[in-house]
């Protein structure tokens, strides 16, 4: 028995030693010259992981409008707040930032490498430039 909870906590150890902490930056512009946008277009994470958005610039957040059937999203964050999310569900997940969003500051997070809901993700109404980014980040999955 005592060989049991041993490997139990083992075991747990080893989980919680793999996951991750990915950092998105939240900016008004990147060294690729593309304006109002996260450090990443699409972060690839897996199950257990934390992605920390940093309010780099000021004037964004972070706000999800899509994921898997059956995650919990975060309510929208305030402007200029860090936000931490640990993904525990696999699949893929759109969020924006509210003030820019029509002028495509929009990104993705896959997580486990499951991309089965892009379709659904691709059919959230985008506005201005987010719509193109939005099909453009798609095709990339």
């Amino acid at each position: 028995m005592k060989h049991i909870l041993i490997s139990i906590i083992a075991i747990m150890f080893s989980f919680s030693a793999s996951a991750k902490e990915v950092v998105i930056d939240m900016l008004n512009k990147r060294d690729d010259g593309q304006k109002m946008v996260f450090s990443q277009d699409i972060a690839k994470v897996e199950v257990g992981d934390t992605i920390k958005w940093l309010p780099t610039d000021k004037g964004h957040n972070v706000e999800f409008v899509g994921g898997p059937e059956g995650a919990s999203l975060p309510k929208r964050s305030g402007l200029n707040k860090e936000v931490v999310m640990k993904f525990d569900k696999p699949g893929v997940y759109l969020y924006v930032c509210t003030p820019h969003k029509v002028m495509g500051m929009i990104a993705l997070v896959v997580v486990g490498g499951d991309v089965a809901n892009k379709d659904a993700i691709a059919k959230i109404k985008m506005l201005g430039r987010g719509k193109k980014k939005l099909a453009s980040l798609v095709s990339e999955l």
